[in-house]
């Protein structure tokens, strides 16, 4: 019999006129990307009828129709899914029709149990930008233009499902215009939650101490500009947070604010205008993008890139001093494209904090901590829910690497290769930090979190945690901290009340490129990884941060290691590279030629361990290597030294032979003797520049040396990279690019940052492989 075209009842008998239904759950991320009304559109284009609901995080949709209509509805709704959806089927079952003669979006409802993906915050995409120009256009100039495929998502998200009443735009009433939108699954804006325009939506103001506030969007936006073209400093309120900017090419005003921050040479992210109609032109002028860095520019996250400067430095060289590349972003919210298309020209915008602190994101605390650093500031009242600091990334080796964690990228989410029978929290390190939350085979890792050394940060930590379990609707049932005794972040997992399990530092790091490396395979294959850092740490009170560990996550071995020295200070070290270059030299039995180290008490102490633990770490060799070059003696910010000596080895064509690390192998373990780089290192007859690239070369070469050492014992053939020091580009590419020329299969995580952001994943995994929760 010849099968009937798709077509709708005539009758309103639904049950009778078509062949099959089916209930179908689909999971992954459909919450705030225009799913639903994906979903009707889909539906009513296949002529079928039924429903479609949102369901404690995932979207169930009942739909009945002819069999052929189905299958193409079926077979075609993941793949035909909004750019910005992660849809995954999870079940597709056969139902009873119901009576019905349309498809409907019905509300949402919770289930017992939730399959929660949270949406990061988005760019504005390019339909809204075109309204946000259009004179006739009704939300001609509003600031905050969004619709189902872009605006602000996880920092206005309370709780889930998805739906306005639950966000920071409930207190917003739809006028007349907007709710029509939000009703009709034809709008591009329906059941788009933030969604408002000028008269019913989120305004700004302008205020500045001493005079009235000036309400408004226009006139607010005024005296923003006329503000910053005056060469004062703004707190900017944006998605996630307050940014600090001023005009990126008035030195003046850049020096004022470090000197207030205070900043003195830490680089400050550049937000460049974005034409519509190109949006990297502007950034043209100035930087020189690569064709990976221009795409992740204009990718959908609006990430900060790493970019190399134009000869000519048209802005003040006071945003990246000494360095050839800097931190630039292009706009992400209809409200910096205002900014900086009405400004005409590029403006730093950096994070609103206390240096070390969480970005602030309420007006009274930029109002009363930051006073004496913005001249004024642009606020609006739309609320922020979580607080969200721009996210970094750097292109190396060919892929776009994430150096921080945040707006447009995360939460992170992880399909995890195993099944964790219990939930874990675990909560990272004490720098660069982040927590990771995880269950099931599932891995959320939270936004940037910063540097756990003040009250701000950890209570920053305390609500994040209790936010993403509420959220994701789950309860921790184990914590993972560092084995380090005096990180915040361990001694607040042991005041919690729950089993605490401690991982050591780089074990975590090698947990977390394994994961890298391998993702959704638990490959039980050992591999090789390099955890070079700052100090982190190990077994027996040791300080490790230059070690090579083989193995499998819960099963590490070290089987290399770098010459141990002691450091005078101590943690000083980090923030003054002349205690690194003195520890080798005393350590070589050289003279250290820096005059700072002159002093015959401290080198005493030195001698007899006072304050001077032992360390590996090649982080300390990275701030020996500046110091002795002559680029800094007393760093502002810890990795100036290393930064500085990586701009100018960059910067240098001139190249000599690098001297070789001496390889002593016992007791199945290697130690690389970094002794010979002293010489090179205080030959000031050759070019800093030339030192500086072949220090690089050297530990890159002394790193194939282990490798192959490796290979020859164990027949080990995968390698792994971890640790903030392969930050360092011209390290890791020669790293990498020596070991695949020589058989080895080698990598560089790309999906987590190489540095401490990925602790708390390395945590998850590691206590997953220690059978803790069996």
């Amino acid at each position: 019999m010849a099968r009937r075209m798709c077509a709708r009842p005539t009758d309103g008998s639904a049950r009778e006129r078509f062949d099959e239904a089916y209930r179908i759950i689909v999971g992954g991320r459909v919450q705030g990307v225009g799913f639903r009304p994906y979903v009707y559109r889909h539906a009513h284009a296949h002529r079928l009828l039924g429903w479609v609901r949102n369901r404690s995080g995932r979207v169930e949709i009942h739909v009945q129709g002819e069999a052929d209509c189905l299958r193409r509805f079926i077979d075609s709704l993941v793949d035909s899914a909004p750019p910005l959806s992660q849809p995954v089927l999870a079940s597709v079952e056969t139902a009873s029709p119901c009576d019905t003669a349309s498809f409907a979006i019905r509300r949402s409802e919770r289930d017992d149990t939730a399959d929660v993906h949270l949406p990061p915050d988005l760019f504005t995409c390019e339909a809204c930008l075109r309204e946000l120009g259009d004179p006739g256009d009704r939300r001609y100039r509003y600031p905050f233009i969004n619709c189902t495929q872009c605006g602000p998502r996880y920092s206005l998200i309370g709780a889930l499902p998805y739906d306005r009443a639950s966000t920071g735009m409930a207190a917003f009433t739809l006028c007349d215009a907007c709710a029509a939108e939000y009703s009709d699954p034809a709008s591009r804006r329906y059941h788009a939650e933030p969604v408002a325009c000028a008269a019913c939506g989120p305004q700004l103001t302008f205020a500045e101490p001493g005079a009235a506030d000036i309400e408004g969007d226009e006139p607010a936006l005024a005296s923003a500009l006329e503000a910053l073209a005056a060469g004062r400093v703004l707190a900017v309120k944006g998605i996630g947070g307050y940014h600090l900017a001023c005009d990126a090419g008035n030195d003046s005003a850049v020096q004022r604010l470090r000197a207030a921050k205070p900043r003195p040479h830490k680089p400050l992210a550049v937000m460049f205008p974005a034409p519509v109609a190109d949006p990297l032109a502007v950034v043209g002028r100035y930087l020189a993008p690569n064709a990976d860095e221009a795409r992740l520019l204009a990718s959908p996250a609006r990430p900060i890139v790493t970019v190399a400067l134009k000869a000519e430095r048209p802005m003040s060289a006071a945003i990246a001093p000494g360095l050839n590349e800097i931190g630039a972003m292009l706009p992400y919210s209809p409200l910096h494209h205002l900014m900086l298309n009405g400004y005409g020209r590029p403006l730093v915008m950096t994070s609103a904090n206390i240096s070390g602190e969480p970005v602030l994101s309420e007006r009274d605390d930029v109002e009363q901590r930051l006073a004496h650093v913005a001249d004024a500031c642009l606020h609006h009242d739309r609320p922020i829910l979580h607080a969200v600091d721009d996210s970094l990334f750097r292109v190396i080796d060919g892929r776009e690497r994430p150096l921080r964690l945040g707006r447009g990228v995360a939460p992170l989410e992880i399909e995890l290769p195993f099944e964790l029978g219990s939930t874990v929290l675990a909560v990272g390190a004490q720098m660069k930090n982040t927590i990771a939350l995880a269950w099931g085979r599932r891995a959320v890792i939270s936004p940037h979190l910063g540097e756990m050394d003040n009250l701000r940060s950890l209570r920053n930590l305390e609500r994040c945690a209790a936010d993403l379990q509420a959220l994701y609707q789950v309860d921790a049932e184990h914590l993972v901290c560092d084995a380090h005794p005096g990180y915040t972040t361990a001694r607040w997992a042991r005041r919690q009340g729950l089993p605490v399990h401690e991982v050591f530092h780089h074990h975590a790091h090698a947990a977390a490129a394994w994961l890298d490396a391998v993702p959704g395979d638990n490959n039980a294959d050992p591999m090789l990884i390099f955890t070079w850092d700052g100090v982190g740490l190990g077994p027996g009170g040791a300080l490790w941060g230059g070690e090579a560990l083989l193995g499998t996550p819960g099963n590490w071995r070290r089987v290399a290691t770098m010459r141990p020295f002691r450091l005078p200070g101590g943690e000083r070290a980090a923030r003054e590279p002349w205690r690194s270059a003195a520890a080798l030299c005393w350590e070589a039995q050289l003279d250290c030629p820096l005059e700072i180290t002159d002093e015959p008490l401290l080198r005493r102490f030195w001698r007899d361990g006072r304050n001077a633990p032992q360390t590996t770490a090649v982080g300390r060799l990275f701030d020996a290597a500046a110091a002795l070059c002559g680029l800094v003696v007393q760093a502002s910010f810890e990795g100036q030294g290393p930064m500085l000596l990586e701009a100018l080895a960059a910067r240098t064509a001139e190249r000599i032979d690098a001297p070789p690390l001496a390889l002593r192998c016992r007791d199945d373990v290697c130690v690389a003797d970094w002794a010979p780089l002293l010489p090179m290192l205080m030959d000031t007859g050759i070019p800093a520049g030339a030192r500086a690239y072949a220090f690089y070369e050297a530990l890159a070469r002394a790193l194939l040396q282990i490798a192959r050492q490796a290979r020859q014992q164990t027949g080990v053939d995968r390698i792994g990279l971890a640790g903030g020091v392969f930050q360092n580009r011209i390290l890791a590419q020669t790293a990498l690019g020596l070991l695949r020329e020589d058989g080895f299969a080698a990598s560089l995580p790309v999906m987590l940052p190489v540095n401490d952001a990925s602790i708390a994943c390395g945590q998850v995994v590691e206590f997953a492989h220690r059978g803790v929760d069996d």
